[in-house]
């Protein structure tokens, strides 16, 4: 699986588990609302770390191309 497919989809459980969060929120469901929104989040913030560990790449590899020069 590549790296924005991964992004992709991470995101999408997010949102789907901070529905069921919201969802156990409303039926009053404390343990499982905690729960849901604590791996919804938890996958929304590895989304974000493969977002960012492209944007990295691809400035490092823009550096290596131009030899260095500031």
């Amino acid at each position: 699986m590549t790296r924005n497919k991964m992004e992709f989809g991470l995101k999408i459980l997010a949102v789907i588990l901070l529905g069921v969060a919201a969802y156990f929120y409303s039926a009053g469901q404390s343990d499982y609302t905690f729960g849901a929104a604590v791996v919804g989040l938890c996958s929304f913030f590895l989304s974000m770390r493969f977002a960012i560990k492209r944007r990295l790449a691809a400035v490092e590899a823009a550096d290596d191309s131009d030899g260095g020069q500031p």
